[in-house]
């Protein structure tokens, strides 16, 4: 390659969970800059999940969220290779940080298409139905690993 690697900025931890992983959600749930409307956001969302779930758990609402984003993280995925003149799905396993932002983008993603009052509410049942390992986001995980499944026997063309 001709062009270096852009350096990795060093993120700063969230205020009041003082986490890393915090403060790269709410970047992600950022839309036009607005950080501290998507801080908010996040805040309420895990306010209403330690009202409604961390009492049953007996955990507090910031581990349920961290088991959430684990049980949407996919392992592998599918890439595209051309050999001679086909196309194959080649499934190749992901490099960590892309699987954290990954499952991120999906949470995300999946929270702003449910039906619901607010983002904070829709977050939030996002957040326990990824916790239960049911809804939309943990749907797409086992849809990704489904297809490398089922393309396992291109796996030879991995390079």
């Amino acid at each position: 390659m001709r062009k270096s690697k852009p350096k990795k900025r060093i993120l700063l931890p969230d205020p009041k969970f003082n986490d890393v992983l915090v403060t790269r959600f709410v970047n992600d749930l950022m839309v036009d800059g607005k950080k501290s409307i998507a801080l908010s956001i996040f805040y309420d969302a895990i306010d209403i999940v330690e009202e409604k779930m961390a009492k049953k758990e007996e955990k507090p609402a910031l581990d349920i969220w961290k088991q959430a984003l684990e049980n949407i993280t996919p392992q592998v995925e599918v890439k595209s290779r051309r050999v001679g003149g086909a196309t194959f799905q080649v499934p190749m396993e992901i490099n960590p940080i892309r699987k954290r932002s990954i499952s991120v983008k999906n949470m995300i993603l999946f929270a702003r298409k449910r039906s619901g009052k607010g983002m904070a509410e829709k977050l939030a049942a996002e957040i326990m139905a990824a916790y239960k390992e049911e809804g939309a986001a943990f749907k797409k995980k086992e849809d990704i690993h489904r297809m490398a499944e089922a393309n396992r026997a291109f796996a030879h063309f991995r390079f």
